[in-house]
């Protein structure tokens, strides 16, 4: 279990970045957001395979669903229902630490959970192979 929570957190771009990423192009924003919303959604419902899924292919060739599955019920399932969720910053990237060179649009969001009231989540949609943005990084602090 802990290999696979050091897996999720080499995946899970988000607390090792340093620097500033440029400002978010407003087209890449909106659809990253828009992407990275539905995602959460799909976290928040419990459906954790389909958030799988629908993650990029850099995400799925990190991590299986099944140690996904494992991830998401030893850290995300114990902070019980998301209360609320209020965007906090988006930043554009071409290069983050771990991962190959592309766009990426890191958002934060201040995050209220049943049995965790402050808490911040942070969700890296990216452009994917075939032009479609999908996340592939999912970091809670």
């Amino acid at each position: 279990m802990i290999k696979t929570l050091r897996l999720a957190a080499i995946l899970l771009i988000g607390g090792v970045l340093t620097g500033a990423g440029a400002k978010t192009p407003p087209d890449k924003e909106a659809a990253a957001l828009a992407v990275a919303e539905a995602w959460l959604a799909l976290v928040d419902a419990g459906d954790y395979a389909q958030s799988w899924d629908e993650a990029a292919v850099l995400f799925r060739d990190s991590i299986s669903p099944e140690q996904w599955q494992e991830v998401l019920d030893a850290v995300r399932r114990p902070l019980g229902e998301t209360r609320s969720r209020e965007l906090l910053s988006t930043s554009y990237w071409t290069e983050l630490p771990g991962a190959p060179d592309g766009h990426y649009v890191l958002i934060q969001f201040d995050t209220s959970f049943e049995n965790k009231r402050n808490s911040v989540e942070t969700i890296t949609p990216m452009l994917d192979q075939d032009g479609k943005w999908r996340v592939s990084g999912y970091y809670i602090k």
